[in-house]
């Protein structure tokens, strides 16, 4: 009987052009073929883009002047957008302010349209300097107050759409699967795989 080989292909290398360990964690469970880490640098881009493909291509230019030229790189940019805040705080949802649960729940306060949606926007840019860019949402509302422990950011307020728990709620496997920055990972991962 004739055997089957498996081709294994290499695990291709990406650079997360970022700091954040919980970024990390969710691209890695997203595209589990490829080897990814963070970049180090010496420094941090200026983040000052008007839509959140602006800054991650930012990012992603910054870190591709700092990685290995083997690698990919790719740059990260992601938040909230409220409705009834006119898509606020959008692009700043990271650095809107220091307390960023209960600040959104005191601009929410006595609001009855609660809707929002979460966006991801990816970059990634080859030993080439070729470019693919890749995106994600996810739609739902804003609790009236914070709810779980797993994820980060908004997660503790954020219902997705169909669900009555928040996002910290259903947990971290529950995210690896259908989190906005899930989404466009799997399509990112796409994308390079399809070159």
């Amino acid at each position: 009987m004739a055997q089957s080989h498996k081709v294994v292909r290499p695990r291709v290398k990406l650079v997360l052009a970022s700091r954040n360990a919980d970024k990390l964690r969710e691209l890695r469970s997203a595209m589990p073929d490829w080897e990814i880490d963070l970049l180090t640098a010496p420094d941090d881009p200026v983040e000052n883009g008007a839509t959140f493909a602006d800054n991650a291509r930012i990012k992603a230019r910054h870190g591709r002047l700092h990685a290995p030229s083997d690698v990919w790189v790719a740059g990260e940019d992601a938040g909230i957008e409220v409705s009834a805040l006119g898509g606020r705080p959008g692009v700043h949802s990271a650095r809107w302010t220091a307390n960023h649960i209960e600040h959104l729940l005191e601009e929410l306060e006595g609001v009855d349209d609660r809707r929002a949606r979460y966006v991801c926007e990816l970059v990634a840019i080859g030993p080439d300097g070729s470019e693919l860019h890749a995106s994600g949402t996810l739609d739902g509302r804003v609790a009236l107050e914070p709810r779980g422990d797993e994820g980060f950011g908004y997660d503790p307020i954020f219902v997705p759409l169909g669900q009555t728990a928040t996002v910290a709620e259903l947990g971290d496997a529950w995210k690896a699967e259908h989190s906005h920055r899930a989404q466009a990972a799997r399509a990112l991962a796409e994308a390079l795989a399809a070159r």
